[in-house]
């Protein structure tokens, strides 16, 4: 159904157009106003005497029909730089063969939520910016309107061209783009109804792969202006150390070393105004080696003297196990929701069954290794580089320096990964801190060794699940959660099966651990999901029901609109659980062992079916099958490649992710101590999407976190044996393969 929406712009949300240097016209249109009420955004006086590129929202109209569209978020790989502006362009009705798409920069004023995090920029901007682009064509087709003399209900418009229904005459979007930013902005516009998308819903490949597969400069380690200076830094070798001395005599004479210094004064300044920010940021100083060339830094590096001396415990990953189980053993809980009596219904049950489940720390281990670049002048702050939370970074740049925000200029470049690492930016403030201090361009880049040893990891977990059951249903259901740093809104509570038991509990309980650890792909719930459904297979096994069933079962009873603390649909929930089920070919297979899973997250539903063959004895991952409701697809091609993206993730790191410690140093420094997947280890996945007419949600992490569920239930099939732990191949004994019929 066609939707009017009231507009809440002022005229401040559209600059005068203008002629510019290579012929064409300008409407400045701030694209996110309609979600900034409050903006004090003034359009300069004379926009002929600046370069565009200055402004950061705004639809190009040029004399040839092509339009430039700015992409205001974060671009990481999940792909919203192509997505979002699919978005304006559907209502702008133009072209998208004649849309070119730029990357905006910071812009706290006249954007809203410059993130990438979340799985959220799709769901956000989805009604905004496609308001954006039918209040833009409204205001095209009025000024057409009014030049032919006729009403602008007597025009249509259609890939950049206006027609008059009335003589049949056409003028494009670029024959009347200036006399448009005269107009008064319409109060109402008109979206699209599905039926009529001609851009959303068609496969359109991403808009920088020309520059990604050709090696053009793009990614944040690519930006290295003329007279840009590399730092390096010799950091603590382990968490719990900090500098005592060192001597850089003889690496202040190696070919291209400009200066050798410490940093981390103005951190722990920052630190002490903010200390939320300690999380994330060393008080120990560093050792930055500055100098012409990344190579000549890192040689450098690894040729200076430190020496580092103990102030907090070192700590060892058995230390941490032990903790968590005295948690896990012990009453000191948060509380995030409780249901009914479950102390009752256990102490009722005919049968309890609990288990624990338990993941080790996790590096990020992005394909770009972090780097940031700063220059800091009298006049301005400048940076530039790959982060996830631009806003946040460049206010904390403001206060370490104790500089006013509008003086920090933040320019977001693509970037080779982010998971979750980007989201804090630490690096970002030591390119500042350098660059303050020389008052020279810097480009701080880490080597593979620095973001795996100095990183921000994916905290350890360890789950236990118990489950009281009577006269065959489940009448009690205890989650707990303990975790290293778990910042405590953990467990996600209202997630199913919440609403679906009538006495649930979920409880958490952190450790304090000076490792410093942080979201990571899908957080909290990249390992949840798992223990989870493996838990409901096992549910399943021991009530002797089909394990399906017993999902459909407790999800039709399942009631959101009495609880509206139920965050899933159970309605989409059993369409995706269904879908699965047939086309997986669930339980019809010939020598296929099969696991079922499906979760909720990111304001998504999923169901996923892997598929487990012997091959030479040993069991093999062949197969998932993923069924995904996110609303509304917009751009199905980028759709596929996150599915499948987040699936061999999960796989991945269910099986081969190990990450510990031993007095306070990372196992592992790089990839031939770390075990990723490998391309032919990945499985083929076969992706089918719900089709509806709901607002697209989150697609760039909902699939990672059953991935491990479904293969830990397929292989207990293959071989009989239950995972508790991951990684899966760090129990090689659970992988011989069983001598019984194959089941589904």
């Amino acid at each position: 159904m066609a939707t009017s929406k009231k507009q809440n712009f002022s005229r401040r949300a559209f600059m005068r157009t203008s002629g510019l240097a290579g012929g064409g016209l300008l409407i400045g249109f701030n694209l996110f106003h309609a979600c900034k009420e409050k903006s004090n955004f003034v359009p300069p006086a004379d926009l002929s005497k600046l370069d565009y590129q200055d402004f950061n929202a705004y639809i190009k109209i040029a004399e040839d029909g092509t339009v430039t569209i700015f992409a205001p978020n974060p671009e990481i790989g999940q792909g919203v730089k192509t997505a979002m502006p699919m978005l304006i362009a559907e209502e702008l009705d133009v072209s998208w063969d004649k849309v070119y798409v730029q990357q905006a920069k910071l812009d706290t004023v006249n954007y809203q939520r410059q993130v990438a995090g979340g799985s959220q920029s799709l769901r956000h901007g989805w009604e905004p910016l496609r308001r954006t682009g039918a209040t833009a064509k409204q205001m095209l087709v009025n000024a057409a309107a009014a030049q032919w003399n006729i009403d602008s209900a007597d025009c249509t418009a259609k890939e950049g061209v206006i027609t008059n229904n009335k003589t049949k005459e056409t003028l494009g979007y670029g024959d009347v783009v200036n006399a448009a930013a005269q107009l008064p902005i319409p109060e109402e516009v008109t979206l699209k109804k599905p039926k009529d998308f001609t851009i959303i819903g068609t496969d359109t490949p991403n808009v920088d792969i020309d520059e990604i597969i050709t090696g053009k400069p793009l990614f944040g380690v690519d930006y290295k202006p003329e007279g840009t200076l590399f730092a390096a830094m010799a950091r603590p070798p382990a968490f719990g150390m900090a500098l005592e001395d060192y001597n850089a005599t003889s690496v202040k004479k190696m070919d291209g070393v400009v200066d050798v210094f410490t940093i981390g004064e103005k951190a722990r300044k920052l630190i002490a105004a903010q200390p939320n920010i300690a999380e994330i940021l060393s008080t120990s100083d560093k050792v930055v080696i500055l100098a012409k060339s990344t190579w000549q830094a890192f040689k450098a590096k690894k040729a200076l003297e430190t020496k580092w001396k103990e102030v907090t415990p070192l700590e060892d990953t058995k230390e941490h196990d032990d903790a968590m189980l005295a948690l896990l053993d012990g009453k000191e809980f948060t509380t995030m929701r409780e249901d009914g009596d479950v102390e009752k219904a256990f102490a009722e049950a005919d049968q309890i069954i609990e288990r624990t489940y338990e993941a080790p720390f996790l590096p990020h281990n992005c394909m770009e290794p972090m780097n940031f670049y700063a220059h800091v002048t009298d006049e301005r702050v400048h940076l530039v580089g790959p982060i996830q939370t631009p806003a946040w970074k460049a206010g904390a740049v403001a206060a370490m320096l104790d500089r006013k925000p509008e003086d920090v200029t933040l320019e977001m470049t693509r970037m080779g990964g982010g998971f979750g690492r980007r989201l804090y930016g630490d690096f970002v403030l030591e390119a500042a801190e350098i660059a303050d201090r020389v008052r020279k361009p810097v480009k701080v880049v880490y080597s593979r060794e620095d973001d795996m040893n100095d990183g921000i990891y994916r905290m350890a977990t360890k789950y236990r699940i118990k489950a009281g059951i009577k006269e065959g249903k489940i009448t009690a259901y205890h989650l707990k959660e303990a975790a290293i740093n778990s910042n405590m809104y953990g467990l996600i509570p209202n997630f199913f099966p919440a609403g679906a038991i009538e006495n649930y509990k979920v409880d958490v309980a952190s450790h304090k651990s000076n490792i410093t650890t942080g979201a990571w792909r899908a957080p909290y719930t990249n390992f949840l999901a798992y223990a989870e459904q493996s838990f409901f297979d096992e549910l399943a096994e021991s009530m002797n029901v089909d394990r399906v069933q017993l999902r459909l079962d407790l999800l039709k009873k399942v009631n959101p609109e009495a609880d509206e603390r139920i965050q899933y649909s159970p309605e989409r929930m059993i369409k995706v659980i269904e879908t699965a089920v047939e086309k997986s070919g669930w339980g019809r297979k010939d020598n296929v062992y099969q696991g079922f899973v499906n979760y909720y997250c990111h304001n998504t539903h999923v169901a996923e079916v892997a598929d487990v063959v012997i091959e030479d004895g040993i069991p093999v991952i062949k197969k998932v099958t993923c069924v995904v409701d996110c609303g509304i697809v917009v751009n199905p091609l980028g759709a596929l490649n996150q599915i499948e993206g987040g699936i061999v993730d999960g796989v991945g790191h269910a099986l081969y992710g190990d990450f510990s410690f031993k007095d306070g140093k990372p196992s592992a420094s790089n990839f031939d101590t770390y075990r990723l997947i490998r391309m032919k280890e990945a499985p083929i996945v076969e992706t089918h999407l719900i089709q509806n007419e709901i607002a697209p949600t989150g697609l760039g992490e909902p699939t990672l976190p059953p991935a491990g569920g479904a293969i830990a239930n397929a292989l207990k099939a293959a071989t009989g044996n239950r995972f508790y732990q991951q990684p899966f191949t760090k129990f090689p004994e659970l992988f011989q393969p069983k001598e019984k019929e194959i089941i589904g």
